[in-house]
């Protein structure tokens, strides 16, 4: 009789294909309550990972009002520029784009994502848009990131969309219409203590058998493995053939992967105050805002990780903001 145990693998994550992108794709946005229109995500790059000692603000925690010592990882988030937005229509069919509104004058560096339009009358955009909001179902802002700003010592930016949510549809309008062509900072949508979703593409590793792709048993010795002892064993039935649920070797790693409700420690301006000596490892040194979030998140160091408005929020109650009392940076000094 055979032994009843879990499945090699879930199938949660299937297929396991390389990302389109390696920048992660938001496709579902959170309905938050909002009074006033806020853009609900945001994008930064890994720097790495640290520990750092906090006190457990969480209401209900046994280990509340004592010293705790967490792991955290460092993100990089220097301003994001909206280059302009696009508003969308329902229909049967999904959201469809009704127009769009670019800045007049674009930054150089978005030469090097795609040709830049001679001639775009933003005038003419705005009233159309502006007469169609009974229509309008949803607005979104075209951003795009700022490398130059970071330590990365990269030129070029990533343009990607990020839903406006809050208020009417009047006042997105007109939110949006003052942010065209600025800079919105990590602050102007996040605080300390706030928790969002983590968005990424992670490592990618390549072909891998099953044994680490799908944690399949090496064979023991008393076996007679002629053919290896880290194959897979049976792929099912001959006829109709064999199953694509069965584990076999293929692509692991670099796919796109979300995480919910990682907590913000720190919302930071200076890098200097972040840097250790000599700066951070396969990373170089943070020179503009940075965040500090609990745990890990997914992706290499250099990667860009874009954040998200939580849309599965967490019921916790914190007592205030986090209040971290060290953080393992700077290097300790022998004497």
């Amino acid at each position: 009789m055979c032994p009843n145990r879990p499945r090699r693998g879930s199938m949660a994550y299937w297929p396991r294909v390389r990302a389109r992108s390696i920048v992660a794709r938001i496709r579902n946005w959170p309905s938050p309550d909002l009074e006033k229109p806020t853009l609900l995500g945001f994008a930064g790059y890994k720097v790495g990972m640290l520990h750092l000692v906090t006190i457990e603000d969480r209401k209900g925690s046994p280990l509340f009002g004592r010293e705790v010592v967490k792991a955290a990882t460092v993100i990089e988030t220097p301003p994001l520029r909206v280059l302009g937005f696009r508003a969308y229509v329902a229909t049967p069919y999904g959201l469809k784009s009704f127009g769009e509104v670019w800045v007049s004058d674009p930054p150089d560096d978005l030469e090097r994502v795609f040709t830049i339009p001679e001639k775009f009358n933003t005038e003419e955009q705005l009233k159309k848009i502006q007469g169609a909001l009974d229509a309008i179902a949803e607005l979104r802002a075209i951003v795009a990131t700022q490398p130059r700003l970071s330590g990365l010592g990269k030129k070029k930016p990533e343009v990607f969309e990020i839903k406006v949510y809050g208020g009417t549809i009047q006042e997105q309008f007109e939110y949006l219409n003052k942010l065209l062509g600025n800079e919105v900072r990590i602050s102007d949508v996040f605080q300390e203590g706030d928790y969002v979703d983590v968005i990424s593409i992670t490592k990618g590793k390549g072909t891998q058998g099953p044994v680490k792709r799908f944690g399949v048993k090496i064979a023991p010795r008393w076996h007679k493995h002629r053919k290896g002892a880290r194959g897979h064993g049976t792929r099912g039935p001959q006829h109709p053939g064999p199953m694509f649920t069965s584990p076999q070797a293929g692509q692991m790693g670099f796919h796109q992967r979300t995480e919910y409700n990682k907590r913000i420690l720190k919302i930071g301006y200076n890098g200097e105050d972040i840097n250790p000596s000599g700066g951070w490892k396969h990373y170089g040194i943070v020179r503009s805002d940075y965040i500090i979030l609990e745990g890990s998140v997914p992706g290499p160091i250099k990667r860009l990780i874009k954040l998200r408005y939580p849309i599965r929020p967490r019921d916790v109650e914190h007592a205030g903001k986090p209040q971290i009392l060290y953080m393992s940076i700077k290097p300790i000094e022998v004497t």
